[in-house]
């Protein structure tokens, strides 16, 4: 099985050469509004008076707070999770969704342009957004929140311009 990548979504020949997921800077609003719900439940326990009338209304206050904080906290982390970014030396595969799983793939040989976008806390944090344009319906696509964007950018342009080599060499030999 030389040559096969363990993947298999991926054509023969095709290795990953990159993979990853959006920054993790996506999960720090998520996390703050936890602290917060945690936060206010403990001031809720310590200041609301429940007295010996309704000893299970703590309980009942914690176990509301430990939903929401459970729903507001698995849905981003789950959506974070499942939302890949893959370089191959063939495509760009996106991969999308927690129930509902979305792909896009962009053949390296459909690219005209790779560029990238950072403001200044992306600069800081080290991530951003990589532009990929391409001929027909794909357009422009716009991978939001990539780590070490300007890494992934580069290799992206070099695998492209590896397959543009690639099918001159391959028009050459007709």
């Amino acid at each position: 099985m030389s040559g096969v990548s363990k993947d298999k979504t991926l054509a023969a020949g095709e290795e990953p050469i990159i993979i990853v997921h959006p920054h993790w800077k996506v999960l720090v609003p998520p996390i703050a509004v936890a602290v917060l719900i945690v936060a206010v439940l403990l001031v809720a326990e310590v200041t609301i008076p429940f007295g010996k009338t309704a000893p299970v209304a703590p309980l009942v206050l914690a176990a509301v707070a430990l939903v929401a904080l459970m729903g507001y906290l698995m849905i981003p982390l789950l959506r974070w999770r499942t939302t890949m970014y893959e370089l191959t030396t063939r495509r760009l595969r996106v991969r999308s969704g927690i129930i509902v799983r979305l792909g896009k793939d962009i053949p390296l040989s459909r690219v005209t342009d790779v560029s990238f976008e950072t403001g200044l806390l992306d600069r800081i944090l080290g991530s951003g957004t990589v532009v990929v344009e391409s001929p027909g319906e794909h357009g422009q696509v716009r991978l939001t929140e990539i780590p070490h964007v300007e890494r992934l950018q580069a290799r992206l342009f070099q695998l492209v311009e590896d397959e543009r080599q690639r099918s001159v060499l391959h028009e050459g030999d007709d």
